[in-house]
């Protein structure tokens, strides 16, 4: 199997469960990969190990058993190495209230180590590609909820990750502005040539980012990769219809016993 883009081999995650000590089982397993380029989604039920499976593929998190390569390395492995190649977007957007969007976006490349000139320049570059050009110096406080997420996509952007992750990003937001920014989102994400692995709970979302879902179970076990074009909306409605059957009548597994 090629090591470009995302590889996921065998991969599982326990955890002691705080308060009563019982081993969890997050990530039953999994095996799949993602091809440079591609732009996936990831849904399942609630508490099924979308999130810890993003926090693997982040760094943040070691596994059990398996593991996850990117580009050949494993990201909580190597570290230091993926800083600036992968990032994410967050349900929040988590920008510092005491800095203005110009400088909550040119923070990811200060931390970097990219020169203050430069760093300006692309962090305007980005806002003004998501439509900001005249809130450059407004502060959070001062944006609507949807502004903040551009910000927040803007300051993803230009660290020019090889991999971009989005955790529930556009959840929180009303349908029309969620439903605009996820098409911008998309457009800009192909013309990066991005590979983007995106969580959401609504299988509507899930097509809307990408041509391939991915269904996982509980605990998270792939139980079915799928493929539609985004633009077939009957078929996209008739997947949706199997996933979320699929999604209603897994079985959760129970706790690992300690």
């Amino acid at each position: 199997m090629s090591t470009e883009g995302v590889v996921v081999e065998g991969l599982r995650k326990v955890f002691h469960q705080q308060g009563t000590g019982r081993l969890v089982t997050a990530i039953e397993a999994l095996d799949f990969a993602i091809a440079p380029g591609e732009m996936v989604s990831i849904v399942g039920r609630t508490g099924c190990g979308k999130s810890t499976f993003l926090s693997i593929l982040l760094g943040l998190e070691t596994p059990s058993a398996g593991r996850i390569l990117v580009d050949g390395k494993t990201p909580y492995g190597d570290f230091d190495s993926f800083k600036g190649r992968i990032a994410c977007i967050f349900q929040q957007d988590r920008l510092l209230p005491w800095r203005s969007a110009l400088d909550n976006v040119a923070l990811a490349l200060e931390v970097l180590g990219v020169a203050r000139a430069e760093r300006v320049a692309r962090a305007r570059e980005w806002l003004e590609r998501l439509g900001l050009a005249n809130f450059l110096y407004a502060y959070p406080h001062e944006m609507s909820g949807g502004m903040r997420q551009r910000v927040a996509i803007a300051r993803a952007f230009v660290v020019r990750p090889r991999v971009l992750l989005a955790d529930e990003a556009f959840g929180h937001l009303d349908e029309v502005t969620a439903a605009s920014l996820r098409r911008e989102f998309s457009a800009l994400a192909r013309e990066e040539g991005s590979t983007t692995v995106s969580v959401t709970h609504q299988l509507e979302e899930a097509f809307d980012l990408g041509g391939r879902v991915l269904v996982f179970g509980c605990p998270a076990r792939l139980l079915s990769d799928l493929r539609c074009d985004p633009g077939d909306r009957a078929g996209v409605a008739r997947l949706r219809g199997e996933i979320q059957r699929m999604i209603d009548q897994d079985a959760p597994l129970q706790p690992v016993a300690s």
